[in-house]
């Protein structure tokens, strides 16, 4: 009876994982962002008129989920990390930053380091995601992607899916405590701005 209920188990993940396609991807990160301090997150809300490329629930569910999964938890109260995006529906070009790999710079976290820009020629259908540290009051990490073989449909939730799994793989980083399990389900303690 156990067997067979790890082998549904497995059955099932393997299915969920079948329709991801991981696009390619690009990110930038602050060189001043605090990765392995931050605990609780919050979508930015956007105010007066609502535009279509930066308001879509689905991408927001999806954003949720895997910062849920990371161990973050939301609160719209001081949160630790404001998270945007923008779906882009034509070609444009971005200036990224050739950096180290942020899994590789967290060992040394050299704050030192030079900014070296690189031009990226984004294809019609780019989605980006910018975490902001609130305290800091600037962006310390951007994802973007964009399908290697046409326009990410906005339309399509599977491709939206894909677009924000393959964007969110990119940020690695646990939220603090979570692992140790001494992240609870509590409000953030206040903390001030400084």
């Amino acid at each position: 009876m156990i067997f067979r209920r790890h082998i549904w188990i497995c059955g099932l993940a393997l299915t969920s994982c079948a329709g991801f396609q991981e696009l390619p991807v690009e990110y930038d990160y602050s060189y001043k962002g605090n990765f392995k301090r931050y605990r609780t997150f919050d979508l930015i809300k956007q105010a007066g008129t609502i535009d279509p490329f930066m308001d879509n629930p689905n991408i927001q569910s999806y954003i949720i989920s895997r910062m849920k999964f990371l161990g973050y938890r939301q609160t719209d109260r001081r949160p630790h990390l404001l998270i945007s995006y923008r779906m882009f529906p034509d070609s444009l070009q971005f200036t990224g930053y050739i950096q180290p790999d942020i899994e590789e710079w967290i060992k040394m976290q050299d704050e030192n380091l030079n900014y070296d820009k690189k031009k990226l020629d984004m294809r019609t259908g780019t989605l980006v995601i910018q975490f902001l540290d609130r305290r800091q009051n600037k962006a310390i990490w951007q994802g973007y992607a964009t399908a290697q073989y046409g326009p990410i449909d906005y339309t399509n939730n599977r491709q939206l899916r894909n677009a924000v799994i393959s964007i969110l793989d990119k940020y690695r980083f646990w939220a603090e405590g979570f692992l140790e399990g001494n992240q609870n389900n509590q409000p953030a303690e206040e903390e001030p701005d400084n």
